[in-house]
């Protein structure tokens, strides 16, 4: 692992740019080329989501992803296969509302991050009770995740002031959008398609990577 218990007081750092893996059938693109892509291409952390795969093949493309993100000193984390992150030594694993979040904590052990969707303050509240060390908020309708609830940048302004736990925002965010996202409160924002489907995945990371840098010196600037 690249370490996150040592590394949980800069998580939201290193939750800057955070790249959902995703497959584009038309250029024979896989989840591994979209993950080394947003590696190349300055992602802060990868997600291996793949729920069209079962864990024994899942497995082996996490074991290679866990180790080339520990090379680049990227967050690994898979989503929600919590027996598939532990197998593969990923950072962690993010799970949804409709995943069985309250025992995940106890499953992972103290080590691996936990991640959990989260759509109200009543949501924060009990990720927080089960040991989630991030949460994630849909902003805007994902055609990745339809059954997601959007809430908007109102309700992302609303989780963020509720809880002192790192949010990325997630959920139809492109480089053109992602100021407003991060202006919201996020510390960090989630991009799926909008890398998955590029022409030129590692560029399309490399733009809002420089957005996140660009509002961190901005509030570093402010003393934010």
């Amino acid at each position: 692992m690249t370490g996150p218990v040592s590394g949980r007081g800069d998580l939201a750092r290193r939750l800057g740019v955070y790249v959902v893996t995703g497959t584009d059938p038309g250029r024979s693109r896989g989840h591994l080329d979209v993950a080394l892509a947003a590696i190349a291409g300055g992602a802060d952390a990868v997600q291996l989501r793949a729920p069209e795969l079962t864990d024994d093949e899942l497995l082996p493309l996490a074991r290679t992803l866990a180790a080339r993100c520990a090379t680049a000193g990227v967050l690994f984390l898979v989503d929600y296969r919590l027996d598939v992150a532990v197998d593969s030594g990923a950072d962690g694993v993010h799970v949804g509302q409709c995943d069985d979040y309250a025992t995940a904590r106890t499953r992972l052990g103290t080590d691996p991050l936990l991640g959990v969707s989260v759509a109200t303050v009543a949501d924060v509240t009990a990720a927080e009770a089960a040991g989630a060390d991030y949460l994630g908020v849909t902003v805007w309708p994902t055609r990745t995740k339809p059954e997601a609830i959007a809430v908007g940048l109102a309700g992302l302004r609303a989780v963020t002031a509720a809880t002192q736990l790192p949010v990325v925002g997630i959920g139809g965010i492109v480089a053109g959008n992602a100021e407003q996202v991060l202006g919201a409160g996020a510390t960090g924002v989630v991009v799926i398609s909008a890398v998955s489907r590029a022409e030129e995945p590692a560029a399309a990371v490399r733009r809002p990577a420089s957005i996140v840098r660009r509002c961190r010196t901005l509030r570093a600037g402010d003393g934010g």
